[in-house]
């Protein structure tokens, strides 16, 4: 990290979390970011999905939720890029503060409640997006709607024209009743719709699923029954937990989802259990609590053939994105792995 970005972080700590976050943006829409392009190498190369990416390692959704700094992003080193949630209508999200640092634990606390400016905003921006960057949308519901399965086809449907992939989010803790959604029953009505919506799309992508660290072993059994039967292309996991365990911070107390450093080994064991139950039939997208090229990989080698981050950035700046990616081209080598393929799920044991 250069000293201009350290500077800049230990500024924006300094101030409440979500104004940082929003200056964070404006400080990328006028080019104030590291832009070395996106990293990659042989080894790096990789296909996931039918996606084609330069390196493994992409952003996670809520960083940048109404797609407003594609084109810095784009060249901020990241193999691949998820905006959003983005949901039909416009909404403000819950009351604040709802953004948390819990900096001891190198960690956060969120209960946004998908704050967004609703697909029609979200279309209009998709539309100018870099089209030599590889783009994803978290495709999400609105808080009151009478139809929630049907507003995540309808915001695919809507903005398809301009993603390369788009991701199911039921596992976001902070609207009320969505995770019920990640019962097998519901999960399979939503996603079939997700996947019909799909199918008939003039160009077809593919569709991940994001699901929450905190199933049981039978939801967890459930999922991988679930994802196969629906022809779901990936699953990310994991998305933020409840759990609050071996937190030292002030605010652990807070209502919503953690995300960040204690979320690593949780989220790390869900994604090598899933690999087990699907076998590798289905791509894996590991996050959680990533900070470093050595996290990065361990995913990779729990099973997960690309992995995504955003906490850490809170921590260690947009700079993390090709630190990682460079330093997992150096693991990847050290082990003898020309691919990053080789690599996927060569450790899982260790986490199961």
């Amino acid at each position: 990290m250069k000293l201009t970005e350290k500077l800049g972080l230990a500024a924006l700590h300094r101030m409440d979390p979500e104004t940082a976050h929003g200056l964070s943006i404006k400080a990328l829409k006028a080019g104030l970011a590291p832009a070395p392009g996106p990293v990659t190498s042989a080894r790096l190369r990789t296909r996931v999905a039918g996606l084609d990416l330069p390196n493994p390692v992409g952003l996670a959704a809520g960083f940048d939720k109404n797609a407003e700094v594609l084109g810095p992003l784009s060249r901020a080193g990241f193999g691949f890029i998820e905006v959003g949630a983005v949901t039909p209508r416009p909404q403000p999200g819950n009351p604040k503060p709802r953004l948390f640092r819990l900096i001891e634990d190198l960690a956060a606390i969120n209960r946004f409640g998908f704050n967004n400016d609703g697909m029609e905003a979200m279309e209009r921006r998709l539309a100018n997006r870099p089209k030599d960057a590889v783009i994803g949308l978290n495709l999400g519901a609105n808080k009151d709607s009478d139809d929630r399965p049907g507003d995540f086809a309808k915001v695919l449907d809507h903005c398809a024209a301009h993603l390369d992939f788009a991701t199911v989010n039921v596992s976001s803790p902070n609207t009320e009743k969505l995770r019920d959604l990640q019962g097998k029953a519901a999960l399979t009505a939503l996603l079939s719709g997700v996947v019909e919506t799909r199918n008939a799309l003039p160009r077809p992508l593919p569709i991940f699923l994001k699901i929450a660290p905190d199933l049981t072993e039978a939801e967890l059994q459930d999922i991988a029954d679930v994802a196969r039967e629906t022809g779901v292309d990936a699953v990310i996991a994991t998305n933020t937990t409840l759990s609050r365990d071996g937190l030292r911070s002030g605010h652990k107390g807070q209502a919503g989802g953690l995300s960040g450093a204690p979320l690593f080994e949780k989220s790390t064991r869900v994604l090598a259990r899933l690999s087990q139950l699907t076998d590798g039939q289905i791509p894996l997208i590991g996050v959680g609590g990533i900070g470093t090229a050595k996290q990065a990989y361990a995913k990779i080698c729990a099973g997960a053939s690309a992995v995504q981050f955003y906490t850490a950035m809170v921590y260690g700046g947009i700079s993390l994105a090709a630190e990682i990616a460079q330093g997992l081209d150096d693991l990847l080598a050290q082990d003898g792995f020309t691919t990053v393929e080789q690599a996927v799920g060569s450790k899982r044991e260790d986490w199961l």
